[in-house]
């Protein structure tokens, strides 16, 4: 992995801007304002993603006595909301498209602040047998930076040049679903002794745990009927792989076995949410 490892921080960099460029050109200020001025359900979301999960992963981590590398990379993922993916699910579901994709959007431009002094703080509070040193303050610059910049690029696009947004959506797209596929390739190319140690381990249990547990966190703590309340769930379950890696990279010198442990729960989590997603999906296209 180490002579591929500049290779891989590019295509890392690459998903991260990208995805979050598609967001802000898939995004209309009306999207983002019916977010922002239903403070009933902003506070519920950002209670569920940025409270309950993060406590969730703790305490999954500590009661499956999870390893060093496996600690570590469940609470990154806890304390990272606002995965892309997220937002693909609400259309798999046939849920609340417009909610799902603004939530998700806020979630992770909020997370690009409070990832660093969050995932710094439980780390640091719970025992996992490391010294563990993040610098917050880089962190922060890393992700805002890799998150804001590129989604208020997009929305500035989308709301000043509608035909042009609507044209380059569909390339950012691709080449946000590619370079995640690239990504979650390389993690598992590079750590795949770390990986394949894993299966059946209570690393994967942990990270499909918690996806499932976060799902119904972020459906209970919401408002409005069936189809936003699961929506808001689904954005809850999936968690943002950019501050993670990020993380990984600055804090952990991209150690292998947290690569791998990282890889590890993020696939158990989106094999967990997959299926609901999609049996939901499919009862409400029953109906329709």
């Amino acid at each position: 992995m180490n002579a591929l490892q500049p290779l891989f921080n590019a295509i890392t960099v690459i998903f991260i801007a990208v995805t979050m460029f598609a967001g802000g050109l898939a995004t209309t200020l009306s999207a983002l304002r019916a977010v922002l001025t239903d403070l009933r359900l902003l506070a519920l979301a950002l209670l569920a993603n940025l409270v309950a999960v993060p406590l969730l992963g703790w305490g999954l981590a500590a009661l499956f006595a999870l390893p060093t590398a496996g600690f570590i990379a469940l609470i990154l993922v806890a304390t990272s909301p606002g995965g892309p993916f997220g937002a693909k699910l609400s259309v798999v579901q046939k849920g609340d498209v417009s909610a799902g994709t603004a939530t998700q959007v806020l979630l992770a431009a909020v997370a690009s602040l409070t990832f660093g002094p969050m995932s710094t703080a439980v780390l640091s509070v719970a025992d996992v047998g490391a010294r563990i040193s993040l610098d917050v303050a880089a962190l922060v610059r890393t992700v805002a930076v890799l998150q804001l910049v590129p989604f208020a690029v997009g929305l500035v696009v989308r709301h000043c040049a509608r035909s042009t947004a609507r044209s380059w959506h569909p390339v950012a797209a691709l080449v946000s679903n590619v370079t995640f596929l690239m990504v979650l390739a390389g993690m598992l190319l590079g750590s795949w002794h770390d990986v394949v140690a894993l299966l059946g381990s209570r690393t994967l249990l942990a990270g499909f745990v918690l996806a499932v547990a976060a799902f119904a966190a972020g459906t209970l703590l919401a408002t409005g009927p069936s189809a936003r309340r699961t929506t808001m769930g689904c954005v809850t379950a999936v968690r943002n792989v950019g501050p993670p890696l990020a993380a990984v990279g600055i804090a952990f010198d991209d150690a292998r076995a947290i690569l791998g442990a990282l890889a590890a729960v993020l696939i158990s989590g989106l094999v967990a949410v997959l299926p609901i997603a999609a049996v939901l999906g499919h009862r409400r296209g029953d109906l329709t």
